[in-house]
């Protein structure tokens, strides 16, 4: 018995194109032709498609199968390391499905960096932040900011959320001096913040101090201005 190429393409279960595309990258060997220049399948041709099917439903590379056949060696090889490559697919969608079940506890996580703790405190401004430190931190001080972000907030953290913009210069220097005890002794409990980006990386400090320059209105940033000087004993 033979078939057209529609007709074995049906019998394995894929498609006219499939068929072609497995003959243009040498997978599938041509059939005979009739004299009016029909392929003629027949059963090994099917086996054959039916095979690679199997093996493309088990997620292996049609630009793998070919190299399988060379040894069983390299069948095994193959099929081992797609074996691993799941169960680490696998894992990562665990850890995707884990992250995920917080967020719909705590729906404020969705603005919140992956492992950071739910605030329901924290301004906006600083979810932002929270976002843009943790693409260009280095690890350690990314776990430092962690840390502290997953520790209780302070009134005067409150009060610098709500400082205005119009915030006269004398509040200004009154909020970054009470500030400043609590910042040095962050600096204590979290030295990885001291250094917090990549060594060389200019990208990363830019990218951090243009985030603080627009995330914050112009009080704000002043604020922080003036406690980097009284932190540097200027």
């Amino acid at each position: 018995m033979v078939w057209s190429t529609s007709q074995v393409a049906e019998l394995a279960g894929t498609t006219l194109k499939t068929v072609r595309h497995y003959h243009r990258i040498g997978l599938l060997e041509e059939p005979d032709r009739k004299a009016n220049g029909y392929k003629q399948y027949r059963v090994p041709h099917l086996v054959r498609l039916l095979r690679i099917r199997r093996l493309v439903d088990l997620g292996v590379p049609l630009a793998t199968i070919a190299g399988m056949e060379v040894s069983d060696e390299n069948a095994e090889r193959a099929l081992r390391e797609l074996d691993a490559e799941l169960a680490a697919d696998v894992e990562r969608k665990q850890r995707m499905r884990e992250e995920l079940a917080r967020v719909l506890r705590h729906r404020a996580l969705a603005d919140l960096p992956p492992g950071f703790a739910a605030d329901a405190g924290a301004a906006e401004g600083e979810r932002s932040l929270l976002l843009l430190f943790s693409r260009v931190l280095n690890p350690a001080a990314t776990a430092a900011l962690r840390e502290l972000h997953a520790l209780p907030r302070l009134p005067i953290d409150a009060e610098f959320d709500a400082l205005p913009a119009d915030a006269d210069p004398a509040v200004r220097q009154d909020l970054a001096e009470r500030l400043a005890p609590v910042a040095r002794r962050q600096r204590e409990d979290f030295p990885a913040l001291l250094d917090p980006t990549p060594h060389g990386d200019t990208t990363a400090m830019s990218v951090a101090a243009r985030g603080l320059v627009e995330v914050y209105n112009p009080a704000q940033v002043d604020v922080l201005r003036r406690l980097d000087a009284l932190l540097q004993g200027r």
